[in-house]
């Protein structure tokens, strides 16, 4: 069995780096390099072009990948199944989450499989939006949790709850002593935002154009936590999910600027690629999302 091998040679074509990929692997690079010349005396083709500046997969290297992945995801679903028939959930759960939802959202849910399911390997990637669609499709992760859209037609998209979200600042920004303010009240404000990718700057982008605001000035953070300090320091304001302002406004570190006959909601949505659908661990995880989070999503 090549699973070593397949699973060395598609991180190596995903990341274009020896020395990256053994990392990754944790293994050493004499090792990627062996693993990539055994599979390409057993194919009998070359899988790169090496040179000092580059690695390039080789249109051969490109049927392979496509194929290894699928191998890859079988394998390790065929081990999972083997491991199930023990009556035991046990073996790994690969989650990928966007910042709100992996730092403010998920944690007790993590805690309450932890203590339901205690052989069950959970591992956690927190990245923006668009890198927790780009692993699950890439079959990194088994499911990814995002706060954004995706037109992912590779991927199962299916919405777990409702989230709302604040305009907040510093305690001393002069919008703060006025018990509602108007749209208009935002034009030429200085604004400190998430990275673009990020599902909290794809809301705060519509935003802006649906609404015709003028930014003054926009700081990119790509940090939640980043944000919400820049903010106490006295600076700008910004849309952050209720779930990251919650503790801080309750500590009065950060007010809510409220606007009138305004509220600022989105949908959060797991995604999963269909051949994870069945495999047992990731059936389990959706049933508690559901349980803990479905029901708040309204009825159409």
């Amino acid at each position: 069995m090549y699973y070593d091998a397949l699973k060395t040679f598609v991180t190596l074509a995903e990341v274009k780096n020896f020395t990256k990929t053994a990392e990754l692997l944790l293994m050493s690079q004499p090792s990627v390099s062996l693993h990539i010349k055994n599979l390409e005396k057993e194919f009998q083709t070359t899988l790169f072009h090496r040179s000092p500046k580059y690695l390039k997969i080789t249109p051969s290297g490109e049927i392979l990948y496509d194929r290894a992945k699928q191998m890859i995801t079988i394998y390790e679903q065929t081990r999972q199944e083997i491991l199930e028939q023990q009556n035991t959930i046990k073996g790994e759960l690969k989650i990928a989450a966007s910042f709100t939802i992996g730092e403010y959202i998920l944690p007790p849910l993590l805690l309450d499989l932890q203590k339901e399911y205690p052989e069950l390997n959970l591992q956690v990637t927190i990245a923006n939006t668009e890198e927790v669609i780009q692993s699950t499709r890439s079959h990194h992760v088994d499911i990814g949790l995002i706060e954004g859209q995706t037109n992912e037609k590779e991927l199962a998209v299916t919405p777990f709850m409702q989230d709302e979200l604040f305009i907040v600042s510093s305690i001393h920004h002069p919008l703060v002593p006025k018990d509602e303010v108007n749209i208009s009240d935002l034009q030429n404000q200085a604004w400190i935002m998430r990275e673009t990718g990020s599902g909290t700057r794809e809301y705060f982008n519509h935003f802006i154009r649906s609404n015709g605001l003028k930014v003054k000035s926009l700081l990119t953070i790509s940090s939640n936590q980043g944000i919400k300090e820049t903010l106490i320091s006295g600076m700008g304001i910004s849309i952050l999910s209720g779930s990251v302002v919650k503790r801080d406004i309750i500590q009065n570190n950060l007010s809510v600027i409220r606007i009138k006959n305004q509220e600022f909601k989105r949908t959060l949505s797991y995604v999963l690629s269909p051949i994870m659908q069945e495999k047992k661990n990731v059936s389990i995880f959706i049933d508690a999302v559901r349980k803990k989070w479905l029901e708040d999503i309204p009825a159409k």
